[in-house]
């Protein structure tokens, strides 16, 4: 019988276990410059983050939690401080991605531009990863939850294609084509939901960051410093993958007969799919040239939602039905407004000040790489991006910043780290969960293969990405 304090979704001694280390902290003597409401604020913050990281409680609840913690003790106040993140912008941009991303489900265009690619690409197991690939990255600058994108539209595909070539992980087969498409599209949506402020949920934490910091983060500045680098990733994670992991079979030519197949019973291009391609196009051209034009990225997400309700595209119940964006709001309100206060409240810019002054006497170029290394690999300690974005971002960026490292380079570099660390385990990520249960991959080839790709990512990134943002002038 299950434990009554125990359950699916709420664990009672890793809650009280996340309330304790948060009263520790509460109770320790409060250092030298600190303010009493940044330091009570640290401790109701550790609280929600470990509660979050033990899934003591769903996350919206251990977020909601933590929020009611710091208004009854008055750490903040309801009136000009506890709310304030539910107003951000940058927030509102990812909620109303994820209504434009039901959109691409909704009308089928999704599945559409995959077959598409599959069809034209898909003769050999390597060209039908590289089409399912490009789906993943035509779809990302719209499709805030990277779980939706993998999980949604390339796994269900992928799982068919999988089936029609006999590889079943139930009966042995999983090798013959299964656990190579797999371990790639996972690798791919990493990459892709670093190239884009809106391809993974927690980018907009980073955006928030950096602002703190007098950086300003926009969508196309995001998009133009990832578009080299992941452009390289995505042209050479797929061939790794199918040299370090080949697949039995090498060539598929049914694929595109199954995609011809697919896309002949679905018909032709539909006068919502048409719309879908109008406002998906909207949004990009306006999301890339909003900077030059003084139009708000989140503005422009606003405008194209309108004209999906307004065409029929979606309805108001797609809207009110997308459980995704309204948990997205709740808990990324709570979250973005208490490590904002922290920063607001001083104990950000003071911690900040503290590691750097044990750092003393090196080099930016040298603690930049190191504080990279350290926050990507920690990522083996977290069990969610988001997670560990909250927990850790703010901090390396202030060091970092402090001890000398260009503002932009650092910003920029932990946003693409920030996904990138996802590579490399099955619980790390959103989508990792989603395509690990499918059962093609063993535990220890997942791990070794992220392990490895970990460094290919971190050298393409550094080192290619580098110099392009050297020509860039972002350092």
């Amino acid at each position: 019988m299950m434990n009554q304090l125990e359950t699916s979704e709420v664990s009672i001694p890793k809650l009280i276990g996340a309330l304790i280390i948060g009263a520790i902290i509460w109770f320790l003597p409060i250092p030298e410059g600190v303010k009493t409401e940044a330091w009570h604020l640290l401790a109701i913050f550790i609280f929600t983050i470990l509660g979050i990281i033990l899934k003591a409680l769903p996350m919206g609840t251990m977020c909601f939690t933590g929020l009611a913690i710091a208004l009854l003790t008055n750490t903040l106040n309801i009136k000009n401080q506890a709310l304030t993140g539910f107003g951000n912008s940058t927030i509102w941009l990812i909620v109303i991605a994820f209504f434009i991303a039901r959109g691409f489900i909704k009308t089928g265009l999704g599945s559409r531009i995959a077959y598409f690619f599959i069809f034209h690409l898909g003769s050999k197991t390597l060209g039908l990863a590289y089409g399912l690939a490009l789906t993943d990255l035509v779809l990302a600058p719209a499709t805030p939850s990277n779980t939706a994108r993998a999980g949604g539209v390339i796994y269900p595909i992928l799982k068919s294609m999988a089936h029609n070539f006999g590889s079943d992980p139930d009966n042995g087969t999983r090798k013959k084509i299964g656990e190579y498409l797999v371990l790639t599209a996972f690798q791919v949506d990493i990459i892709t939901s670093a190239m884009f402020v809106t391809s993974m949920a927690a980018n907009p934490l980073i955006v928030q960051f950096a602002a703190n910091n007098g950086v300003e983060l926009t969508w196309g500045g995001w998009a133009l410093a990832a578009i080299v680098p992941g452009l390289i990733s995505l042209a050479i994670i797929p061939y790794l993958v199918f040299k370090i992991y080949p697949p039995e079979i090498k060539e598929t030519p049914d694929a595109k007969n199954i995609a011809r197949r697919k896309l002949k019973e679905m018909g032709p291009i539909s006068k919502n799919e048409w719309i879908m391609l109008f406002v998906f196009a909207f949004l990009i051209i306006f999301w890339i040239l909003g900077g030059t034009l003084g139009i708000n990225a989140t503005t422009t997400a606003i405008a194209g939602l309108a004209i999906l309700l307004i065409s029929g595209v979606l309805n108001w119940e797609d809207v009110k039905s997308e459980k995704g964006a309204w948990d997205t709001l709740i808990w990324f309100g709570i979250l973005v407004m208490m490590a904002d206060f922290l920063n607001k409240l001083g104990f950000i810019p003071w911690f900040s000040a503290l590691i750097a002054k044990e750092m003393g006497g090196h080099a930016w170029t040298l603690a930049f790489p190191a504080l990279l290394l350290i926050y990507f690999y920690s990522h083996y300690m977290f069990a969610s991006a988001t997670a560990h974005v909250t927990a850790m971002a703010a901090a390396f960026m202030g060091v970092g910043i402090t001890v000398g490292v260009p503002p932009y380079l650092m910003a920029i570099s932990l946003g693409f780290f920030s996904n990138l660390f996802g590579s490399t385990t099955h619980y790390g990520m959103g989508p990792a969960p989603v395509l690990f249960g499918s059962g093609y991959v063993e535990l220890t080839d997942w791990w070794k293969l992220g392990f490895y790709l970990s460094i290919i990512n971190i050298a393409v990134w550094l080192g290619i990405g580098g110099l392009w943002w050297k020509l860039l002038g972002l350092f």
